[in-house]
């Protein structure tokens, strides 16, 4: 096997800098839309909202997406496919 040198979330095309500078910008505008019943600021990685259930003490639905991200350039580059996809099943 050829060593390969560690994939960084920069270096795979994510910068988690430019990220949080885009959440500070838009902060104010995702404020505005916050409906009833929803718990969670920007910045979370997922929505969280309150369920009025009397059944329940204090329910609520937490709803979250995930996409292959950085594990799909890890992927090409070992030539393990198989779980790529897992997250985008399982975090739905």
């Amino acid at each position: 096997m050829t060593y390969r040198r560690p994939i960084d979330y920069k270096g795979s095309g994510v910068d988690i800098e430019q990220g949080n500078l885009f959440v500070r910008r838009i902060k104010s505008l995702v404020a505005s839309t916050k409906g009833r019943g929803a718990i969670a600021d920007i910045g979370s990685f997922s929505g969280m909202f309150a369920i009025p259930n009397k059944g329940y003490r204090q329910p609520v639905l937490v709803s979250y997406t995930d996409g292959v991200g950085t594990k799909l350039m890890i992927a090409q580059q070992t030539g393990m496919h198989k779980s790529v996809g897992i997250d985008l099943v399982a975090m739905c």
